[in-house]
Parts: C-alpha cells; sequence; structure tokens
C-alpha cells in the first residue's frame, strides 16, 4: 500500500517559528500527526518491508526542518498559552487553536486511564524531542522494490553550509546544513538513546558529517559524553551501550582521531568515580573506560558482541598509544591478569571433565568452545600489547614499567602453540629491560626505574621486535540491520514520545518487559 500525506500536515512541517505560541503548537502537531501515521509497524511482530514511504517532493526539506527543529533546542511555550488565543487576535486566530487542539485530542490516543507518554514538565523541549523520533523513523524505514528510501538518501549526503565546494552532478534529496550547530546540539544531547542513535547514523552514513566530527579541535566535547554512557553501562540499556561502542570503533578508525586524543589533557573527571584523575589525556580516559567495559561484560551479561567491539576499539588505537597514564598502562595488564586467570581456571575446568568422563563414562560440560574464546581475547590483548611496543614504545614508559611489574604473567604463554609469535617481542621486552635494570643495581626507586625505562627505550634496535601486519578494524553492519534499528527505534518512541500512548497489551514489535 502507498499513499501520499495530505499537503496541509506536510507542508505545515516546513513553516517558520515566527509566532512562537502558534506555529511551535502547529509544528509539533504535524510531527506527531506522521509518527502516528507511521506507528502501524508497532503492531507487527515482523518488519513491514512493502514499501510504506510517504511520496513528498519536498523529502529533502523535511529532513532539513526535522534537523533544525533538533539543532535549535526551542523550548515549547509555557502550556497556559500554547492554545489560548490572544484578546486581539480575531476569529481567524481562534479557529486555528480551535482545529489544532482538535487534532490534538485525535491523535494522541489517550483517554481516561491511559499513559499518556512523557509530559511536558518531563521533557521542556518536546519539538526537539519529537522531531527527533520522527526523523530516526523515516531514516530507517525500509527500502521499496524499486527505490531507496529517500529520507535515508537525504540524511546520507547533506553538505556543510560553509562548504563552498560545487559538485557536478549534486546526488538526489541533497542540501545543506551548519555543521557547526549540528555538532553542538550532538554533543549537549547524548544523554539520552535518540541522540546517540543520531550520532551513529551520522557517522555511518553521512560522509561529510564523519569528516568534520573527526577534524574537529574539541572532540573532548562529543567523545566524554560517550564515556559517561559507557561507564554507566550498567544504568544503561544494551542497545544504548551498543550505540556508544560502535561510535567509538568508527572514530578509532582513524589514526588522526587516534593519535590526537593523546594530545587533550582533562582535569578532574567527576563521574570517573573509581579513582582520582587529577590530569589524563582523554585517549587513556577512553582506554580505562573501555577495559571497564569489557571487566563488566566478563563478570555480568558475557556479551561476545560487545568483548568484540571493545578489543577492536582499543586495536585500533593501540599503534597511536601515546603517553598512557600510569593507571591506564596498569589497567591493560590487570585486565590480561584477568584473563590469565580465567584461562587457567577453564583449562583446570576442561581437565577435571575429561578425567571424569574416563571415570564413570558419562557426557560431562565441554569446555573446548569456552577456552577456545578466551584464548582469542587473550590473543588479542597480547597484540594490542605487541603493537604499542612495536609502534610507541618510546612514548610509552609507563606500559613497559606495568608489563616488567606484572612479567610473571606472561610466562605460561611463551611456549603456549596460540601464542608462541607474539609472545616473541614482549619477551625481546621483558629481557632487554630486566637486564638493564639489573645492570642499574638493586633497591632502585620508582623514579630510578622509570628514567632507566626511558633511556632503553631510546637503545632498544627496533630491528629486534619482529614486524606484524597492522591491528585494523573496521565497523560493518550486519546483513538486514533493520532487524535490530527499527524495533529500537520503535521503542525509543514508545517511551519517549511527548504526550503519546499506545495500549501495551497490542504491541508486538518488541517485548514489553525488555526495556
Amino acid at each position: 500500500m502507498k499513499f501520499s500525506w495530505p499537503i496541509p500536515i506536510s507542508r505545515s512541517l516546513l513553516w517558520p517559528i515566527t509566532d512562537i505560541y502558534i506555529t511551535y503548537s502547529i509544528l509539533f502537531e504535524a510531527v506527531t500527526t506522521l509518527l502516528v501515521f507511521f506507528s502501524n509497524q508497532l503492531l507487527h511482530k515482523d518488519i513491514l518491508r512493502d514499501g510504506l514511504i510517504c511520496h513528498l517532493c519536498l523529502t529533502s526539506r523535511l529532513v532539513k526542518t526535522l534537523l533544525y527543529n533538533f539543532i535549535r533546542q526551542e523550548k515549547c511555550p509555557p502550556a497556559t498559552h500554547i492554545f489560548e488565543p490572544k484578546a486581539e487576535g480575531g476569529l481567524l486566530y481562534g479557529l486555528a487553536s480551535g482545529v489544532a487542539s482538535g487534532l490534538w485530542s485525535v491523535f494522541t490516543l489517550g483517554g481516561a486511564g491511559s499513559r499518556a507518554g512523557i509530559d511536558q514538565e518531563d521533557n521542556p523541549l518536546p519539538l526537539s524531542n519529537q522531531s527527533l523520533l520522527l526523523l530516526l523513523v523515516l531514516a530507517n524505514l525500509t527500502d521499496g522494490p524499486d527505490w531507496p528510501n529517500p529520507y535515508r538518501q537525504a540524511i546520507t549526503c547533506f553538505r556543510n553550509t560553509q562548504d563552498t565546494s560545487s559538485l557536478t552532478v549534486e546526488p538526489p534529496h541533497t542540501f545543506q546544513i551548519n555543521f557547526n550547530s549540528l555538532y553542538t546540539a550532538l554533543c549537549e544531547q547524548q544523554r539520552s538513546d535518540q541522540a546517540t542513535l543520531l550520532l551513529y547514523t551520522l557517522l555511518h552514513q553521512n560522509a561529510n558529517m564523519r569528516t568534520y566530527i573527526l577534524s574537529r579541535t574539541d572532540m573532548d566535547n562529543l567523545v566524554l559524553p560517550i564515556l559517561e554512557i559507557l561507564y554507566h553501562v550498567e544504568e544503561r540499556n544494551s542497545h544504548h551501550v551498543y550505540m556508544a561502542l560502535i561510535i567509538l570503533l568508527i572514530l578509532t578508525e582513524d589514526d588522526a582521531f587516534n593519535r590526537s586524543i593523546h594530545e587533550v589533557l582533562l582535569k578532574n573527571i567527576s563521574w570517573y568515580t573509581e579513582r582520582s584523575l587529577t590530569e589524563i589525556s582523554l585517549g587513556s580516559l577512553l582506554i580505562l573506560v573501555v577495559i571497564r567495559t569489557i571487566q563488566f561484560n566478563m563478570t555480568r551479561t558475557r556479551d561476545k558482541y560487545l568483548h568484540t567491539n571493545c578489543l577492536a576499539a582499543l586495536a585500533n588505537m593501540s599503534a597511536q598509544f601515546r603517553y598512557l597514564h600510569q593507571y591506564a598502562a596498569q589497567r591493560i595488564i590487570s585486565l590480561f591478569a584477568l584473563l590469565s586467570k580465567k584461562h587457567n581456571k577453564v583449562l583446570e575446568q576442561a581437565t577435571q571433565s575429561l578425567r571424569g568422563r574416563q571415570a564413570d563414562n558419562t557426557a560431562l560440560p565441554d569446555y573446548a568452545q569456552d577456552l577456545n574464546v578466551i584464548e582469542e581475547v587473550i590473543r588479542m590483548m597480547l597484540e594490542i600489547i605487541n603493537s604499542c611496543l612495536c609502534n610507541s614504545l618510546h612514548h610509552n614508559p609507563n606500559l613497559v614499567y606495568a608489563l616488567l611489574y606484572k612479567r610473571e604473567l606472561f610466562e605460561q604463554f611463551r611456549t603456549h602453540p596460540s601464542f608462541q609469535d607474539i609472545m616473541q617481542n614482549v619477551d625481546t621486552v621483558i629481557g632487554f629491560f630486566s637486564q638493564r635494570l639489573e645492570q642499574a643495581g638493586s633497591d632502585l626507586s620508582v623514579e630510578r626505574v622509570q628514567e632507566v625505562i626511558m633511556k632503553g627505550a631510546q637503545a632498544l634496535p627496533k630491528d629486534r621486535l619482529k614486524k606484524f601486519p597492522e591491528l585494523k578494524f573496521k565497523y560493518v553492519e550486519e546483513d538486514q540491520p533493520e532487524d535490530f534499528f527499527i524495533p529500537y527505534v520503535w521503542s525509543l518512541v514508545y517511551n519517549a514520545a511527548v504526550g503519546l500512548y499506545w495500549s501495551p497489551h497490542e504491541i508486538e514489535l518488541f517485548s514489553m518487559d525488555s526495556g
């Protein structure tokens, strides 16, 4: 089934906010009405793939308007004035406000005893919020049989208003928008799932926006809110955590980003409470938060997907590690220690399982798969450490110090067939610096040890370390990503749309007890 929206609804979205008491309410009603029209998806367990997209010639203008509504963060006028006619407004104003009020009562689908969604008091930016939700719905509509989703096309190819270059052939649905304003709004709104999802969408699909974001010199304004999401992983839903982590993975695909984050110094990160960090680089903080996420996942959720993406982000950064904070270096080795302990435990369980099977000939748990998984993770951690040693050893005395302090951890992996090759460089570094420390004498202070390490890092011949392929991972969406994103987007609409209500008993798209 295909249809076009009524012209007044589509065109009303494009009206500028002239008199805020009139147009704000009309714009909000129009956005909300379109959300309701699309909400048929909530009542179907399967993704609707029949190309149900409104055919508007105003596609790019609609997307641009929704983005500007999000950027402006316009506060709602006082509730007593939204539909209240002014004394001098006359009959026309009263009629317009009456129609808008009537539309509202029809499309909120509320009623006595219903859950009326998020109230204005809970969200003082209803137009911005509702516009963002509609934009995400439009961007994630499935493609039609003969043509791609025009809203996704518009999101993919819009350009910066400051871009003066002229394209020979403009892609369809192209428009320009102020990237600086959009970047600022994204930085300020990352507390919400929907803003994080928009950031992911733009980074993944819009090359112009991705290039602009990576060129910013104030990346800490964007990265810090993302790290805070991951730091409070136990308080966030899994989808929000995934989006934050994938954003980091996409950012770490860029070497310039990986270098620049170690040049940004931060002071007194209030939300990081495990240890007082009076001064730390953004790069070291990113490492700390990602490692904490891995450790949380190991003890709680045990999600292989989360592990893979965390390690991929660290791997992308590893060759560019610079002057790691002492605590960050310690946490890298502590994570390896935790993995080593887990490996020994699983290996012991596997040995006991084999003995039990031989004794009574009964089927016991198979630990081979667990052992393979933990060995894959250990291998990745060794590759990350090795990548740093090969590419930036002289920039990371704290990592060498931590490596020497816990060198006994690596002995058991020296002859292991899965790790022999990657252990060669780790052994070389440990042996080289251990010898220099022995030559320096006994009872060395911490400062003296660090001095020996820094001088030794300059003296170690680079050709003594075996070269390995560069560690690089790139994020790629899985096949049929709509199976993940459409239920996610509509769960956000269900939980965050202002004033809208759908009966939970009729929701089929996602489980109501899954959050």
